[in-house]
């Protein structure tokens, strides 16, 4: 090249994603990032919990707060909803939100002088990251992990966000961001569920409920559910408890002379589980119901929690995908006639195909590695 050369990029960069353990999703997407990372040979992929190593105190508080908030909001005390919702389009008017940018940016600077990353990757909305990196000269990338945007997610100095939909993709436009800092890619699974298939379960004896039950907050009205699904032909109830051994316990007893329903606690299967599965009882964490849109897996929600979940139900709800009920007739009734008539389970399935981006950590990393190598491999003039 006359007068300079091309500064070729590190073929193996040093890969730090920040994450918190407000709900498991932003966990098992950055799992899913770092596996993929991994298998394209970039093996110096670090995930922290920056809250929960830089102030675990306050880690400790903020997440029995949030805990607290889910279980009160059964009876009308969702502080934690209508903190999302007051805060949805401004975080600035977020208290919380302010804390945790001042509290992350001192942790954030001394981890980033040890681990010296190339690029920090955020599966949550740490308004210290783009911040602290932008001023050190640090590519930052954000993978929001909701089918709804909040305020929250938004910053600046972000180099590129990767979205599940065109709609969060259009909205963040609307915000004033350049759309070349947008990419469409789905939100990341791990290589499990990217490489399952539906199979429906077209060879099985009993068409599979899978409920998922790790939520503390299902245990008011988990019993009323089963015993509403249990009547119901020719189909198999297995309930996941998570690490809730009291509650999985508690089900075995109750349910021990109910042959159609099979409890379970921690599986590391699940993948397995729903790729035979007819439908899921779910939260609507956005992990979960992406591993529901990639194996095609018709949805239902029973009263969502106010904030993200809510807003991802709405979202998914509207475009046919999945299923919310607000009291347990309308819930019985929705899963009955699912179950009695195919031709709506098919049609679900093809609404699902819409959305249905299985290798979305394989087009993030990809999409990655090349925003870096294109920043890393301007022109350079030399004086001779």
């Amino acid at each position: 090249m006359k007068g300079g050369f091309s500064l070729s990029m590190n073929v193996n960069p040093r890969v730090l994603i920040l994450t918190a353990s407000y709900g498991n999703g932003h966990l098992q997407a950055s799992k899913a990032l770092q596996q993929q990372f991994l298998r394209q040979g970039v093996d110096q992929v670090k995930i922290v919990n920056l809250m929960q190593e830089g102030h675990p105190f306050i880690n400790l508080i903020t997440t029995s707060l949030i805990n607290k908030s889910t279980k009160s909001s059964r009876i009308g005390l969702d502080y934690y909803g209508w903190s999302y919702y007051l805060t949805r389009e401004t975080k600035r008017t977020a208290l919380f939100q302010r804390s945790m940018t001042y509290l992350g940016k001192k942790k954030l600077r001394e981890l980033i002088h040890h681990e010296r990353p190339d690029v920090v990757v955020n599966t949550f909305p740490f308004g210290a990251s783009p911040e602290v990196c932008s001023s050190m000269g640090i590519t930052n990338f954000t993978v929001l992990t909701d089918y709804a945007l909040h305020a929250s997610w938004l910053h600046p100095n972000v180099d590129k966000y990767y979205v599940a939909t065109e709609e969060l993709k259009q909205q963040i436009i609307f915000k004033g961001f350049s759309k070349d800092r947008i990419e469409v890619s789905g939100i990341p699974l791990r290589q499990e569920f990217a490489n399952e298939r539906n199979s429906n379960a077209k060879s099985q004896k009993k068409k599979i409920i899978l409920i998922m039950a790790s939520d503390s907050g299902v245990t008011s009205y988990l019993e009323e559910m089963l015993n509403g699904l249990a009547v119901l032909d020719n189909c198999q109830l297995v309930v996941v408890c998570g690490r809730n051994e009291r509650l999985k316990g508690k089900l075995e007893d109750e349910f021990a002379a109910f042959p159609g329903i099979t409890i379970l606690g921690f599986v590391d299967n699940v993948h397995e589980w729903m790729s035979q599965a007819t439908c899921i009882v779910t939260k609507a964490g956005g992990l979960t119901l992406t591993e529901a849109i990639v194996l095609r897996l018709p949805i239902f929600i029973y009263r969502p929690y106010a904030g993200q979940e809510k807003e991802n139900a709405l979202y998914l709800s509207s475009r046919g995908m999945a299923s919310i009920s607000t009291n347990m007739k309308e819930f019985i009734s929705k899963i009955t006639y699912l179950i009695n008539h195919p031709s709506l389970h098919e049609e679900i399935k093809e609404r699902m195909r819409t959305l249905q981006r299985s290798q979305a950590a394989v087009h993030i990393v990809n999409d990655m590695m090349l925003s870096m190598n294109n920043s890393n491999n301007k022109p350079v003039s030399l004086s001779l």
